[in-house]
């Protein structure tokens, strides 16, 4: 389960992202509050727009930031990249320290935080992957989740408590001093040790890797079913918060929640660091599960009887976004991962400018509730959309040998652009990670 902390660099570099991000779930707790309860009179749809703006940019950037994660050291892009928040988070403090903070100002650094994160998250995503050896990324990545959930177990109810016993402007204080953890841990990253990039000195940019994306039917449905349920079945702030007002919680109340929905997705990366390889069928299983757990949660008619529906609320939403992070990462070619991978999270991250705003005017027009019974219907439309491409593919098909059984072939090929450099891309390395067979030459 834990191979990839035989790297150093991965060793640091895990530890560094724990405590940076449980400031980031601090931050994003606080963030949250403020506008719902400090700058306007509880209104979801103004929470909303603020998701919108902080997500938006690497939907509307990625043809650059996906050119930056391949073309530069994502090393340095990184230390750029995490100081910048740093000094915007220092930023939002001062002003809501002083008394000065303004819904419009907050959405002003709203987009700062969304421009900056553009260019972290293929970044991070990718270094990932120079960490490790290829064998191991599918692990690296789910470790990954792994710290990025218990982060989230721990940040957002010490972020609910610091807001009711000292205010939320010193969670931004405290957020802005974890980045320090990761910005040393990069700086003792050790470079000779970091696995050699392939370079792609091609022309073609970003058209590049969508060209590339649109020749894979299988990562075509994964951005797919992952737009889906990020657009309107992610937008967890929105629904906990608003939840947690419904049951008379108060700033801590919603904290609890987002560290509830935490334990489910800390057990599903876990889970997914403990599997060889990234499966599709996984994703298709978690996306369905989501649906069906989210509709339970709507219909819960007490605080803790919500909290005990969002464990497994949020083990299938890790499971899925785990696994087909893992998917792209090890079936994609090196020369374009940093770009497929810009896609993947302007899918992941830029679904949220449009579902949020959505799901925020249908939490004050119909009441949370319906805004979750949405997010339900996304999961379970984004299932059918999975089973449907397994039987299209011919990968789904009943078992010769019974009549009333199903099998899933996972050896079926599929094309797969072959990397330029046959040393940073092993033919056998891949067979070790996932069930795609690459044409070889002959």
């Amino acid at each position: 389960m834990f191979r990839s902390f035989a790297s150093f660099n991965y060793r640091t570099w895990f530890a560094g992202a724990v405590i940076s991000n449980i400031g980031g779930w601090m931050q994003a707790t606080a963030q949250d509050w403020v506008v719902l309860t400090e700058l306007t009179d509880n209104d979801a749809t103004a929470m909303g727009i603020t998701m919108a703006l902080q997500f938006g940019p690497p939907l509307l950037l990625v043809s650059l930031t996906g050119w930056v994660a391949d073309r530069f050291d994502r090393r340095k892009v990184l230390l750029t990249t995490q100081t910048t928040l740093m000094v915007l988070a220092l930023g939002v403090a001062a002003l809501l320290l002083t008394g000065v903070m303004t819904l419009p100002l907050m959405f002003c650094f709203a987009a700062a935080f969304g421009v900056t994160n553009a260019f972290d998250a293929p970044a991070r995503q990718a270094f990932v992957s120079d960490m490790v050896s290829l064998e191991d990324t599918s692990n690296a990545v789910a470790l990954n989740s792994a710290s990025f959930n218990m982060a989230r177990l721990i940040g957002p109810a010490v972020g609910g408590l610091l807001i009711v016993a000292l205010g939320s402007g010193w969670v931004f204080v405290a957020n802005a001093v974890t980045f320090l953890a990761m910005i040393i841990a990069l700086l003792l990253i050790r470079t000779d040790q970091l696995v050699p990039r392939v370079k792609n000195r091609a022309s073609g940019g970003l058209a590049r890797g969508f060209r590339y994306v649109a020749g894979r039917p299988d990562l075509i449905v994964v951005f797919v079913m992952v737009f889906l349920i990020g657009a309107f079945g992610m937008n967890f702030p929105i629904f906990a918060s608003t939840m947690a007002l419904e049951f008379d919680r108060g700033a801590d109340g919603y904290g609890v929640l987002s560290s509830v929905l935490a334990i489910g997705s800390l057990t599903g990366a876990l889970l997914a660091a403990r599997r060889d390889r990234a499966r599709v069928r996984v994703l298709v299983i978690a996306a369905g599960v989501f649906g069906v757990a989210s509709l339970l949660s709507a219909a819960m008619p007490t605080y803790w009887a919500y909290a005990a529906v969002l464990v497994l609320v949020g083990f299938s939403t890790v499971t899925m976004l785990t696994t087909a992070n893992g998917y792209v990462q090890t079936t994609t070619t090196p020369a374009l991962r940093g770009r497929v991978l810009a896609l993947y999270m302007a899918v992941v991250m830029g679904s949220t400018p449009i579902g949020a705003p959505i799901a925020g005017w249908v939490v004050d027009a119909f009441g949370p509730r319906a805004a979750i019974v949405v997010g339900g219907v996304a999961g379970l439309l984004a299932f059918t959309i999975g089973v449907g491409w397994m039987l299209w593919s011919g990968r789904l098909h009943r078992r010769e040998d019974a009549r009333f059984l199903l099998t899933l072939d996972e050896t079926r090929p599929l094309s797969v652009v072959k990397a330029m450099q046959p040393r940073a891309f092993d033919d056998r390395a891949t067979a070790a990670t996932t069930p795609i067979r690459l044409p070889r030459e002959d």
